[in-house]
């Protein structure tokens, strides 16, 4: 009778030992940090830049699934999600709300916490939009990486007219619904037009049929060239950009390097999967502990110059090997 009673003891001791283990490893899971990862491209160009941004983690000594865990939000250009989106983050108390490349889901974030931690990635300057007090002391819960839009919209600009030099007329396609990118694009963008002796043309566009709608206005207006503004959105709509573009016989300029692989003239903008993978780097330095309010603002110094030869031909542009050398890739 008592091996009996030693029997039962054993096999409760080892359905004990199977019931702690699952409840160990989910413990372990709710005791991860969340990482609110907000973006305003589409989930289908998410391998690219969630890869960057893993790779940046990794190097802060974080690795997903192990020791931390990420949300990914693509809002494929819907802005309007944001409120509600960051809301929830905010109630759920997560530990970061990373917003690479996305200036709405930054300025979203900021002005819904002030008490978590945001890790941005902007084109304007975050001490103008109001994130940070200054670039070195940012002071509060948000810091991250900035690139110099207005220097970048200036010299894609320049490069644009270089390559279609009978260019005068040129429209520029802003989404609305980002409207510190947008406005910031167009301060920039006339200035350096007025200094060049080009005219500006300006279309909206928020969502794909508005898209067909400013090419529409193309047709009935003719620029010589078309140049679109930095916009997650934008990036997620380049094949159809591209496909219009050509159709139209316009010479297009676009930030992101994903555009002139998909047909555009020309890229020109800040390395993209470099800015992912700092944020991911400024991420896991907060998740070690450092302070925002401590941790200075990247100034991001790696830009990418891409041709597409193919498209040039098409479109019956020359480009001299001198021009072409300069570029960091190209298509041929």
């Amino acid at each position: 009778m008592a091996s009996h009673i030693g029997r039962r003891k054993f096999l409760a001791t080892l359905g004990g030992a199977g019931v702690a283990w699952p409840l160990a490893a989910r413990a372990q899971r709710a005791a991860m940090p969340v990482v609110g990862f907000i973006n305003g491209r589409s989930a289908e160009d998410a391998a690219r830049p969630g890869a960057a941004f893993r790779k940046g983690l990794a190097e802060s000594g974080y690795v997903e699934g192990q020791n931390v865990t990420v949300e990914y939000h693509w809002l494929d250009g819907r802005y309007d999600r944001l409120p509600t989106l960051v809301a929830d983050l905010v109630r759920r108390r997560v530990a970061v709300i990373a917003t690479p490349i996305s200036t709405p889901a930054a300025l979203a974030a900021k002005a819904a916490t002030s008490a978590i931690p945001i890790v941005f990635g902007v084109g304007e300057d975050p001490v103008k939009l109001g994130l940070v007090a200054s670039l070195a002391h940012p002071g509060g819960n948000a810091t991250g990486v900035n690139s110099f839009v207005g220097e970048i919209v200036a010299k894609r600009l320049a490069l644009l007219h270089e390559l279609a030099p009978k260019a005068v007329r040129i429209a520029v396609l802003v989404n609305p619904a980002n409207a510190s990118t947008a406005e910031a694009t167009l301060r920039d963008l006339t200035e350096a037009a007025r200094a060049i002796g080009l005219q500006i043309q300006v279309l909206n566009a928020s969502t794909g049929r508005e898209i067909e709608a400013a090419f529409a206005t193309l047709g009935r207006e003719p620029a010589d060239a078309l140049f679109i503004a930095p916009d997650g959105f934008f990036v997620s709509r380049r094949v159809q950009l591209a496909l219009l573009a050509m159709r139209h016989g316009l010479p297009m300029a676009h930030s992101a390097r994903e555009s002139a692989e998909a047909g555009a003239l020309m890229s020109y903008g800040t390395d993209s999967v470099d800015m992912f993978r700092q944020v991911g780097v400024m991420t896991g330095q907060v998740l070690k502990g450092a302070k925002p309010a401590d941790l200075p603002v990247i100034q991001s110094a790696k830009f990418e110059f891409v041709i597409n030869l193919q498209t040039a031909r098409a479109l019956g542009l020359e480009v001299p090997p001198a021009f072409s050398a300069r570029a960091d890739e190209v298509i041929e």
